[in-house]
């Protein structure tokens, strides 16, 4: 069977990165047909939009996209792709995973838990104006809906399920947001009623970025809203190991786009030089959605491995804090040939260190 998959190169690192998964993913055997569609900077140069309609259109027809890391401005340029991809295509559920697989130097080997993010709405949705005419005052409004709670807060409950995990928590900020977090808590409590298999709690934003920075271990599935999942999903990749390591997925009712959690970082574009395990680990998610459960696992045991011996790493994966030993780095080229070339020879009935969490399924990983 042939898949064909949507693929954004994105920007900046992008284009090396993206690069880096198709060589992994074409060493596994599965046959995609890869449909290239241009957004961000590169797009502008081409049609003047960062987000052309053909992308979208690309996206609806095959239902599932591979996408790089794309440019955002800080404070002046054009808006947000990554936003506008999510709101006009309705993928409501932003899921990070944070599994900590990035060696011997991570801080927190036992992290294995999931980030849900509703994606659509909140302090993102893009409602903000100046409030007077000398542009010393903005504000942005904060659109939170009981339907869009309901159903990222249901995906949550039932991602547990699906994966025998036992617990969600709910993260917000009712104590001072007494309407848009109230409104996400009742949903939340109504919700978890309905799930009496999976236990339950809440946390306000604050307290849960001091606990997830001293038990991380003790989380499972979390999920919140827009602004929030963003921060806690950065801190919860840095807990597993940095954002070069951190995959990420966005699901609506019909279409799922992976992406990466880090950005496009433009001063290293060209250089061969960036991490390109995170959206590796983006192309295990896609073969796990499409139901390619050997070959997803062929891909993280060899991403394991490759980071385990510290032969072939990038130069993150190679500083101090992630190996006890000197170890030269690795281009990002060749650490992505490193991992093809374990693909088709790992041992799929060996044992595979895990961290705490992966013993809650029956399949470890996320599969959505």
């Amino acid at each position: 069977m042939v898949y064909r998959v949507t693929l954004i190169p994105g920007d900046g690192i992008g284009p090396e990165v993206t690069a880096a998964a198709r060589l992994v993913a074409d060493a596994t055997g599965v046959s995609i047909d890869w449909e290239i569609a241009e957004a961000g900077e590169t797009a502008i140069e081409r049609s003047g939009t960062p987000l052309p309609d053909g992308v979208l259109a690309s996206i609806r027809r095959n239902k599932i996209a591979l996408k790089g890391p794309i440019t955002t401005p800080i404070g002046s340029g054009f808006r947000s792709v990554n936003v506008a991809l999510r709101q006009q295509l309705d993928l409501y559920a932003s899921v990070r995973p944070a599994r900590a697989i990035a060696g011997e130097g991570t801080r927190f080997p036992e992290t294995d838990l999931v980030v849900v993010r509703e994606a659509t709405e909140g302090l993102y949705s893009g409602v903000e104006h100046w409030v007077d005419r000398d542009h010393a005052a903005a504000e942005t409004v904060n659109v939170i809906t009981r339907k869009a709670s309901d159903r990222v807060i249901r995906f949550a409950f039932d991602l547990a399920r699906r994966e025998h995990r036992h617990h969600v928590t709910a993260v917000h900020k009712a104590n001072i947001m007494k309407t848009t977090g109230a409104l996400f808590q009742t949903a939340f409590r109504e919700m978890a009623a309905k799930y009496p298999d999976i236990t339950s709690d809440e946390r306000l934003i604050d307290n849960m970025c001091m606990q997830l920075a001293k038990k991380p271990e003790e989380y499972d599935v979390i999920v919140t809203t827009n602004l929030f999942g963003d921060i806690l999903s950065d801190l919860c990749a840095g807990l597993a190991g940095g954002l070069g390591v951190a995959p990420g997925a966005l699901y609506g009712e019909e279409l799922a786009v992976f992406e990466p959690v880090h950005g496009s970082a433009p001063k290293y574009a060209g250089q061969d030089k960036a991490d390109p395990v995170a959206e590796i680990l983006c192309v295990e998610l896609l073969l796990r959605h499409l139901g390619e459960k050997e070959a997803a696992e062929r891909i993280f045991r060899a991403v394991w491995e490759t980071i385990a011996e510290k032969k072939v790493v990038t130069y993150d994966l190679a500083l101090p804090g992630y190996t006890q030993r000197p170890v030269p780095a690795s281009s990002c080229s060749a650490m992505a040939k490193e991992i093809a070339r374990k693909v088709p020879r790992v041992d799929l009935s060996a044992p595979l260190p895990r961290p705490r969490g992966a013993g809650h399924a029956d399949d470890p990983h996320l599969v959505a």
